[in-house]
């Protein structure tokens, strides 16, 4: 970890909310506010091979450097989702949407005004795509296997360890707060850091002074953060530098070719 002068950041973070997701296929709405599309990846895995056909050079060879079929299918299914949607919001085939990286891999569209964040776990895929500035979205789930307690005390701050084991369900939040982490660093283009502590998303508002030299240099000066339960199992969390007005979360469900 590279450490540089130190400037202040501030992250508001919402109560976790249980979301009620609208049934409405493949349809964006980014011009108005945001829009976070879920899917589970069974539902989209009869699109498997319509999906593939979408992938451009650089995804083909992410896609075909993974070890494990599971793997690969949840690849595919995810980032074919994104095109399908990607392209609907822009007007274009979703085989034409081109995209272009930043210092740390973090995927934008030039010349667009979208900002979109794509995020999975073992069985569902969630996608947001809308105008309110950078995005970061993070989805995962309760039915992974994690020691919440060890991990915490390695990468949460000591006011976010007690937070978790004063919880009535230490693990969930322990996710809140992994995915919340996890979606101010993917907003700010970064990505994962070998030091979470250093990011702390325990109080409405959590004002902390940064070091991280990367971190520094393209974190906003503040972020927003959502955090909903979706379900039994799944907890998503967005984070985005302006404060959204108005947030649509949709379950996506095809009926149609897509590709």
């Amino acid at each position: 970890m590279k450490h540089g002068s130190g400037r202040p950041l501030t992250v508001h973070c919402s109560d976790p909310e249980v979301a009620t997701l609208e049934e409405d296929g493949y349809t964006p709405d980014p011009l108005d506010g945001m829009t976070i599309h879920m899917a589970r990846l069974v539902d989209l895995q009869h699109y498997a091979g319509p999906f593939a056909e979408l992938l451009d050079g650089a995804e083909r060879e992410r896609w075909e450097r993974f070890k494990f079929p599971v793997d690969q299918d949840r690849f595919v299914l995810a980032h074919g989702l994104l095109r399908t949607l990607l392209g609907k919001a822009l007007n274009i085939p979703p085989r034409a949407v081109a995209f272009e990286r930043g210092p740390y891999g973090k995927p934008f569209i030039r010349n667009s005004t979208f900002g979109f964040n794509l995020s999975d776990t073992k069985d569902a895929v969630a996608i947001a795509i809308g105008n309110i500035g950078e995005i970061g979205l993070d989805l995962e789930t309760t039915e992974r296997t994690v020691d919440h307690v060890a991990v915490g005390e390695h990468y949460f701050t000591t006011e976010e360890q007690a937070a978790i084991a004063t919880a009535p369900d230490g693990k969930r939040r322990f996710l809140e707060f992994w995915t919340r982490k996890e979606a101010v660093l993917k907003a700010s283009g970064v990505g994962i850091m070998d030091d979470l502590r250093v990011l702390r998303v325990d109080e409405a508002v959590n004002r902390m002074t940064i070091h991280h030299e990367a971190f520094v240099a393209y974190a906003a000066p503040a972020y927003h953060v959502n955090t909903w339960h979706i379900g039994p199992t799944h907890i998503l969390s967005l984070a985005a530098t302006l404060d959204p007005k108005k947030i649509t979360l949709r379950s996506v469900r095809p009926d149609h070719s897509v590709a």
